[in-house]
């Protein structure tokens, strides 16, 4: 009598037409199969994650997940590091009107732009062009430039004069018009770069406002230039 388990085209044949009942899969190879769907399950819900996210759920792999999802984090590594050597520039450039759409409104996704409006021959736009220029060299992932106000913007008036705006994929996120703005000549890079943190164009080391520190020497200078009452009053009785 033949075995209607035995794999041959005939007991196939008859399986489909129902007359032999389907093949017994043994257990073992059930436990297996169902072992495999619930692994590529899980990968496939790591699958799409960011590295962000990958780190956050680290704690539910279980130890046949690391394999697969080690290997989707070094794929997301290595899609993040061709990102960044991508969206590097390191410097101030220049352009002009014609160059706008396409340096500021269409920088690209995830990019963020600084852009200064300047004019030749005023001393706090060279001022901020120098601080601009260090700080593009600092992060190379935002794009800084300028541009002489009148090519870029017709008829844009001197005394809103240095004018910074700050563009992320394409959109206005802030905007730094007058002298008045930054403060002057005594402008420091660190505060330049706190500015624009605020704004989100960087990403700074600084733990608090630079021109805080300095009003609170300053405030702490003319505290102790002040006598204070009983000084005050142990002068009046010298008299």
């Amino acid at each position: 009598m033949q075995d209607p388990n035995e794999d041959t085209e005939w007991n196939d044949i008859l399986r489909k037409k129902g007359i032999l009942p389907p093949k017994e899969v043994p257990k073992d190879d059930e436990e297996e199969e169902e072992l495999a769907r619930q692994q590529q399950s899980v990968v496939k819900m790591y699958e799409d994650m960011t590295l962000e996210e990958l780190e956050e759920n680290e704690d539910e792999f279980g130890e046949d997940d690391e394999a697969a999802i080690e290997m989707y984090r070094q794929k997301r590594l290595a899609e993040w590091k061709a990102t960044q050597m991508k969206n590097v520039f390191g410097e101030l450039g220049e352009i002009s009107g014609q160059d706008y759409i396409k340096e500021v409104n269409k920088a690209g996704e995830g990019i963020w732009v600084v852009l200064h409006l300047y004019k030749q021959g005023l001393p706090l736009c060279s001022l901020i062009n120098q601080h601009l220029s260090i700080l593009a060299m600092k992060f190379p992932q935002t794009k800084f430039l300028k541009s002489i106000s009148t090519t870029c913007i017709p008829n844009y008036p001197d005394r809103n004069l240095p004018t910074i705006f700050v563009y992320f994929e394409g959109e206005m996120k802030a905007q730094f018009i007058g002298p008045l703005v930054f403060g002057g000549m005594n402008l420091k890079v660190e505060e330049l770069e706190w500015r624009l943190s605020e704004s989100g164009a960087v990403k700074t080391d600084l733990e608090e406002n630079p021109k805080k520190q300095i009003e609170d020497k300053l405030m702490s200078s003319i505290r102790c230039s002040i006598p204070t009452r009983k000084d005050s009053d142990s002068e009046d009785e010298d008299y």
